[in-house]
């Protein structure tokens, strides 16, 4: 399973190509050089399974360009991957969650706060994820009965990816 992820507000005419770079490489190298580590071991046992996080980011945000892409440009190696080890028993998929309550989010965005209305208007549930319910998703995509799906990006995002709601 791979996580990780770096943004920056970018609006388009803002979009600075180091910022860029540097978030293409933090959100993208670490995950191609873990997937190469290990995939000789998966090729050797004939099985494996590759979680990649991406994120709701992907259906569009305003002043998200770069963060977006980046996280676009994993649902894009899901897919590449996926087809490349179609025969190996390895899969590969992709979670995309919506925003989740962690220490970090509530550290950028209080409870009550305008910041948090704003991301629950673009949740049709009303409620942010919860770290529990990304894992659950994780861990099902890593066992065995997920054996049969390769190349997907599931949306764990209360709604967020199928649109906004209207109250």
């Amino acid at each position: 399973m791979n996580n990780v992820g770096v943004a920056r507000m970018h609006r388009l005419g803002e979009i600075d190509l180091k910022d860029l770079d540097a978030i293409l490489r933090v959100n993208l190298h670490p995950t191609i050089q873990t997937v190469q580590a290990l995939l000789p071991g998966m090729r050797e046992r004939g099985w494996g399974r590759i979680v990649n996080i991406s994120s709701l980011t992907v259906v569009g945000t305003p002043g998200r360009s770069a963060y977006a892409a980046s996280k676009a440009a994993m649902n894009s190696l899901t897919r590449t991957w996926a087809m490349e080890l179609a025969e190996t028993g390895i899969t590969v998929n992709t979670v995309a969650p919506g925003p989740v309550e962690t220490e970090l989010f509530r550290k950028n965005t209080p409870a009550g706060s305008e910041a948090e209305r704003w991301f629950l208007s673009l949740i049709p549930m009303r409620r942010l994820g919860q770290p529990e319910e990304i894992a659950a998703a994780i861990a099902f995509l890593l066992s065995d009965a997920a054996g049969y799906i390769t190349g997907q990006t599931l949306f764990v995002d209360g709604g967020g990816s199928i649109g906004k709601a209207e109250a």
